[in-house]
Formats: C-alpha cells, sequence, structure tokens
C-alpha cells in the first residue's frame, strides 16, 4: 500500500460587503472574503493538499476562475468533488491537518464544525482532519487585517 502526502496554500483578501466562510462555517463578521467562489480559504487549501497527493494538479485546474460555472459556487461541494476524483485515481485520504491565518474574527468556537464539515466531504472520520487558527501577531497582511491564508497537508493511500 502506497501513501504519498500533499501540501496545499491559500489566501482571500477580506472586504466589506462579503460573506465569511471557512471551512463550511457561516461566519458573522463585519467583512468576508472575496474570490470566485465562495471563498473558503481552509477548504482551497485542503484541497490543493488533496489534489496534490494525487498527483492531480491544484485547484485553478479544476475549478478556474474564468468559468462561471464556479462563481458563487460552494467550497465544501467542491471538495466532494476533488474526493471525487482522488477516489477515481485509487486513492483516499488518510489524515488532513491545517491551520488558517487570521487576526480576525477568532476562530475557536468554529473549529469542531469546521473539521465536521470537511471530514463530511472527505467521507472521514473528524477525528482525521485537524483545523488550527493562529494570529499573526498583528504582522503581514494577516496581522493588519488584509486578508486571511491557510495551509493544510494531507495523507493519501492508494485503496
Amino acid at each position: 500500500m502506497g501513501m504519498r502526502i500533499g501540501q496545499g496554500y491559500d489566501v482571500h483578501r477580506l472586504a466589506p460587503d462579503r460573506r465569511m466562510i471557512i471551512g463550511g462555517c457561516h461566519i458573522n463578521h463585519i467583512v468576508g472574503l472575496v474570490g470566485h467562489s465562495d471563498a473558503d480559504v481552509l477548504t482551497h487549501a485542503i484541497m490543493d493538499a488533496v489534489l496534490g497527493a494525487c498527483g492531480m494538479g491544484d485547484i485553478g485546474q479544476h475549478f478556474p476562475d474564468t468559468d462561471d460555472r464556479w462563481k458563487d459556487a460552494d467550497s465544501i461541494e467542491m471538495l466532494r468533488e476533488v474526493v471525487r476524483l482522488a477516489g477515481e485515481k485509487g486513492y483516499r485520504i488518510v489524515n488532513i491537518d491545517s491551520t488558517v491565518v487570521a487576526q480576525v474574527p477568532k476562530l475557536a468556537p468554529f473549529i469542531f464544525s469546521m473539521r465536521r464539515n470537511i471530514a463530511d466531504a472527505c467521507g472521514i472520520d473528524a477525528d482525521r482532519v485537524n483545523v488550527k487558527a493562529t494570529t499573526e501577531e498583528k504582522l503581514g497582511f494577516t496581522g493588519r487585517c488584509e486578508g486571511i491564508s491557510a495551509h493544510a497537508i494531507c495523507l493519501v493511500e492508494d485503496k
């Protein structure tokens, strides 16, 4: 049985009059994330980690922002599609570890729901999905509340 690991990173700008969805959770906040889809920065990083582990490129190849089918798309549904494609290639997800970098809002109250949303989309137990949140002590673009970034790694194995 072969194992492979993939890494993902994503970033989205913060702006007024946008909704904030992270890990499939709607978070009430004065600003939201800008993107072609729902701009779920965490789910996008995880999608890239899964695709990378399977040697299947990145989300830009599978869900280009030039394609109106993905305008305001639900990223959790996009993750389900990535998992389906990985399965067709003979891979299943073993575990995911991720970190959201955001000065605001505080994400601790949403972590469990994010883990559950991601796990459900991936067809794995929530204890195989880890989500962490951190600030950058007011440094950089995330510290200045200009955007939010996320990092993820994913381990897959042959079915």
